[in-house]
């Protein structure tokens, strides 16, 4: 069943990505981690449909987005950045893999980042603290991180940045390895949610497999 959303607000989060809210039908419910294919309820675009993360939480009033533009693609995303109060998005069911399986480490690459908002919010919610639980975020420069602030002031979260394209960054590195996460990982038995552009989540995984972490404890979305 598809859902037509009026837009009630979109807000700059970053220098490309916005935070948009929408209106929540009635029967809508979802979990937090999933996702929605969305796409832009105007001729022309009905069929250029694009998974987006829901960002709030299934007992919000409202739907919420944080969207990562991509002008120089000339797609949904451009759109998107560009939308304007009353414009109107269809969306489907909501699906995904990645849903809350307890406090443990979150690894995201740009805007795979986005699932493990509402998670951590819930959590935040349910139990007023994120102890045990650690943000390992990767973007090309700082001005790309998603939401720093919000992230970095949550009670109990442990944030580590990574920086790949500012080499004078203090959070320069050219990617998340094993050498880098196995600190991180050390004493912890909880899960470790990884999500991001495909090759990044991949590479994540055998570098947490050769580090010992069975594929029990890792949650992401299927690649297949």
């Amino acid at each position: 069943m598809t859902h037509t959303l009026t837009l009630q607000s979109i807000e700059p989060v970053t220098h490309d990505t916005y935070h948009l809210v929408f209106n929540k039908p009635d029967t809508y419910d979802y979990v937090p981690g999933q996702a929605c294919d969305l796409a832009l309820a105007r001729d022309g675009w009905r069929d250029e449909q694009r998974p987006f993360t829901f960002t709030g939480l299934p007992t919000d009033p409202t739907l919420e987005f944080v969207i990562k533009s991509y002008p120089d693609h000339g797609g949904v995303t451009e759109q998107i950045g560009g939308m304007q109060m009353t414009d109107q998005v269809e969306i489907g069911a909501p699906w995904g893999a990645i849903e809350d399986k307890g406090p443990g480490i979150f690894i995201a690459g740009g805007a795979g980042v986005t699932p493990f908002i509402a998670v951590l919010k819930r959590r935040l919610q349910t139990h007023g603290t994120l102890e045990d639980c650690q943000l390992v975020f990767s973007n090309k420069t700082e001005a790309d991180i998603i939401l720093r602030e919000t992230f970095t002031s949550m009670p109990g979260l442990t944030c580590h940045f990574v920086v790949t394209d500012d080499p004078d960054s203090e959070f320069s590195r050219d990617r998340i390895d094993a050498e880098f996460l196995e600190g991180i990982i050390e004493g912890s038995d909880g899960p470790i949610y990884v999500c991001g552009p495909e090759p990044m989540i991949a590479d994540i995984q055998a570098a947490l497999l050769s580090l010992g972490v069975g594929e029990s404890r890792i949650v992401t979305e299927d690649l297949d």
